[in-house]
């Protein structure tokens, strides 16, 4: 069966209140699509006025009037207010029959509720949306805020896919949308859940970006990226040097120890300097590439050169955050590399496997982080890309 693309935005209170872990967490672990792109954005009054009307344009069969409700929130709270753009998140999925699959996750709005025990929390719309009326006859509406919204039908998915897709075009992945003062004192630093959360549907990923919510900074870009061999050599370049002067005398010395155990001779004190520069700097090699094949899922010596610049074969997502202190807070609520020397409470100790496999990275400077944003071209984003190649099977032609 022919595979469609569908879509799930993420209001902007939603994200405000750093909710979107929860968010993602139900829609990883209840779904059999795939997660295909992400972009934080900021809306502006034009594309939210014709996003409203598509919402609009729906079938209005329902008795509490959800639809007029959606479109006018959607004009009212998508689009900028006092001179700021708010952060949206748009997230794309791909597979078979998705807007019913996402439907069903994201859930409807539950009717007036007479008793607090009563209220569940079974869909996403269940736990962080609220529809609250002032009247038992439900004519009356207080307050009514949907936390996320997605498509009713695959028409419309496709109606609304083609409007992002035009909309997006030269758009920025980072979001700078607070007065010039805020940034003055302000930090970004870059954060990557890897491909061990990746390998099959899971929370995994919505959790890790729950636990690092407790920081109180803001996500400002969000991606979904498989890394290069060409971007995971440049990304940890950097430690190359300093894992083949930590682990090649270590490797010296236990080849050593087994040489001396297997022929049970004592070697001289020279021969491990020597087994350090040959064997334990070709296994020190064989380390990094391991690294490489990790983030990228193969090692450049398994690829030809010519290829080390196509997408690599596994699914990382990066995000930037940024506020007061960024690093040290998002560096803090990670934990050591080792997950077996990380505090308790932190996501390498709770989600991590060894040194290689631990869940997420996180820059360890300022100037860390503007490196690998270059390295990983964070101010680029696939999303469009995904919707225009998408629309062309669908007879939608896009610049």
């Amino acid at each position: 069966m022919q595979q469609s693309l569908s879509y799930v935005l993420v209001t902007p209170y939603t994200v405000a209140k750093s909710r979107t872990g929860g968010v993602l967490s139900r829609l990883l672990s209840r779904i059999s699509l795939e997660l295909v792109g992400a972009q934080m954005i900021a809306m502006d009054q034009e594309v939210v006025n014709a996003y409203a009307q598509i919402i609009n344009a729906r079938e209005k069969e329902d008795e509490r009037k959800i639809n007029d409700l959606l479109h006018t929130y959607i004009e009212d709270n998508l689009g900028p207010s006092f001179g700021s753009a708010h952060r949206s998140l748009l997230l794309l999925f791909r597979g078979e029959n998705p807007t019913e699959e996402l439907a069903q996750v994201v859930g409807t709005f539950q009717c007036i509720v007479t008793s607090v025990e009563t209220v569940t929390g079974e869909s996403i719309r269940d736990t962080y949306a609220d529809l609250i009326y002032q009247d038992e006859q439900q004519t009356q509406v207080r307050y009514f805020e949907p936390a996320v919204i997605t498509a009713q039908s695959q028409e419309e998915a496709d109606t609304t896919l083609a409007l992002f897709a035009k909309w997006l075009d030269g758009k920025s992945n980072i979001i700078t949308n607070r007065p010039p003062e805020y940034y003055q004192d302000v930090e970004r630093t870059l954060v990557i859940i890897k491909p061990d959360n990746w390998k099959y549907a899971s929370s995994r990923p919505g959790m890790i970006m729950d636990m690092f919510s407790r920081s109180g900074l803001r996500i400002v870009a969000i991606k979904v990226l498989k890394m290069s061999v060409t971007q995971a050599l440049h990304f940890y370049g950097p430690t190359k040097d300093g894992l083949k002067a930590r682990l090649a005398p270590i490797y010296g010395m236990q080849a050593r120890e087994l040489l001396e155990s297997e022929f049970n001779v004592h070697l001289p004190p020279q021969l491990e300097d020597t087994l350090t520069e040959s064997f334990g700097d070709m296994y020190s090699e064989e380390q990094f590439e391991r690294i490489v094949e990790f983030m990228a899922g193969i090692k450049p010596s398994d690829l030809e050169e010519s290829k080390w610049d196509d997408p690599g074969l596994v699914k990382s997502m990066v995000l930037v955050y940024e506020g007061k202190d960024a690093v040290q807070k998002i560096r803090t609520i990670l934990g050591a590399t080792d997950p077996n020397k990380a505090a308790a409470g932190t996501i390498r100790r709770e989600f991590g496997s060894n040194i290689r496999v631990n869940a997420a990275h996180a820059s360890d400077s300022t100037e860390s982080a503007d490196r690998e944003m270059g390295v990983l071209a964070i101010e680029e984003n696939a999303t469009r890309r995904v919707l225009v190649d998408y629309l062309s099977t669908k007879g939608v032609s896009l610049p």
